[in-house]
C-alpha cells in the first residue's frame, strides 16, 4: 500500500494486468453477485433526476424493479447500491442480442439523452473504493468471472490502474492520476531491478 493524499492504494492495481473481455464474460459483473453498484451520494440524487430518460433503455423488469424499490437502494452493508432484479441483474441492466450484459444509463449516456455515464463504481471496476473517516482505500477486487478479463490484461500488458484510468480520473483528478503514474513507474523500476 501506499498513500497519495488522502487515499491509501494498492500495488495490486499497478502490478496486475486487466482488460475487460466482454466477449467471454458477457458481463457477469453486472449479473452475478448479491448487491447491486455501490453508489455515493451525489449519484443517489443523480439517478433520482435521470430516470425518467434513462426509463427508455431499460427493460420492462428493470423498470418495474426500480418503481418498486427505488431508483437505489440501502444494501445490508448500510451503503447505497442500484436495486436488483430477481436478487440478480443490477436493474439498470439490458441485454445485446447474444446475452450480453450493458448499461442501460451507459446506453442513454451514449446516445446524448443523460450527460452522466454511470456509476464510477462501474466505471472503475475492478477498482474498489471505500470511504473511511480520514481515508479512502483503493483496492483491486479479484472476482474469478473476471478471469478472462485478466489473461487478456496479461496478453496486452495493460495494467488495471491504465484500464481504468478515465475512471480514476473522473473520481480523484487528473492531478491525482498523474501522481500515480509516477508512483507506478517507479515502483515497477523498483520491483523488475
Amino acid at each position: 500500500m501506499f498513500q497519495l493524499g488522502k487515499t491509501i492504494v494498492s500495488e495490486e492495481i499497478i502490478e496486475n494486468d486487466f482488460v475487460c473481455n466482454l466477449t467471454a464474460c458477457k458481463g457477469a459483473c453486472c449479473v452475478d453477485g448479491n448487491a447491486g453498484a455501490p453508489l455515493d451520494d451525489e449519484e443517489t440524487r443523480i439517478l433520482d433526476n435521470i430516470f425518467e430518460k434513462v426509463k427508455p433503455f431499460l427493460r420492462k423488469e428493470g423498470v418495474q424493479a426500480i418503481e418498486e424499490q427505488g431508483t437505489f437502494i440501502k444494501g445490508e452493508d448500510g451503503e447505497w447500491e442500484t436495486p436488483l432484479v430477481n436478487d440478480s441483474e443490477c436493474a439498470y441492466v439490458t441485454f445485446s442480442e447474444n446475452g450480453t450484459a450493458l448499461c442501460g444509463i451507459e446506453e442513454a449516456y451514449n446516445k446524448g439523452a443523460v450527460e452522466w455515464k454511470k456509476p464510477v463504481s462501474c466505471h472503475m471496476y475492478p477498482v474498489r473504493v471505500r470511504e473511511y473517516t480520514q481515508l479512502t482505500a483503493v483496492n483491486y477486487h479479484k472476482w474469478s468471472i473476471c478471469d478472462p478479463a485478466c489473461s487478456l490484461g496479461e496478453e496486452l500488458k495493460v495494467p488495471i490502474y491504465k484500464f481504468v484510468k478515465e475512471a480514476l480520473i473522473r473520481k480523484f483528478g487528473e492531478a491525482w492520476y498523474q501522481e500515480l503514474e509516477t508512483v507506478a513507474d517507479q515502483h515497477l523500476r523498483h520491483r523488475d531491478v
